[in-house]
């Protein structure tokens, strides 16, 4: 196991994440096997992309586009699966995650 000192932080932030983006899609529903539906949950997925979007835009001017690009791909990638998965719609700038990032759509 490496000593984490030795971790450079762009590591760690992109591995935080991309544990928050993991809960999240197994949150939305994505998660593959025969309990993908029995272990989504729409409440807990909004709170998880809600904080990975604050996370992914607080980090962004500080791990570059390079690291961040690819985080904002997959936090829209969520935002996109959550509107799919849920009954009811959220208004557009409502959605988990949007006061960080704007509409999705």
């Amino acid at each position: 196991m490496r000593d984490i000192a030795e971790v450079p932080a762009v590591e760690v932030i992109t591995t935080a994440a991309v544990h928050l983006m993991s809960a999240a899609a197994v949150k939305c529903g994505l998660a593959e096997g025969d309990d993908a539906e029995a272990l989504k949950d729409l409440d807990e997925a909004r709170k998880l992309i809600t904080a990975l979007a604050g996370f992914v835009t607080a980090a962004a001017p500080e791990i570059g586009s390079q690291h961040a690009g690819p985080l904002r791909d997959g936090l829209r990638s969520l935002q996109l699966a959550f509107r799919e998965a849920s009954v009811i719609q959220d208004a557009p700038g409502k959605g988990p995650g949007e006061k960080f990032t704007g509409p999705v759509s």
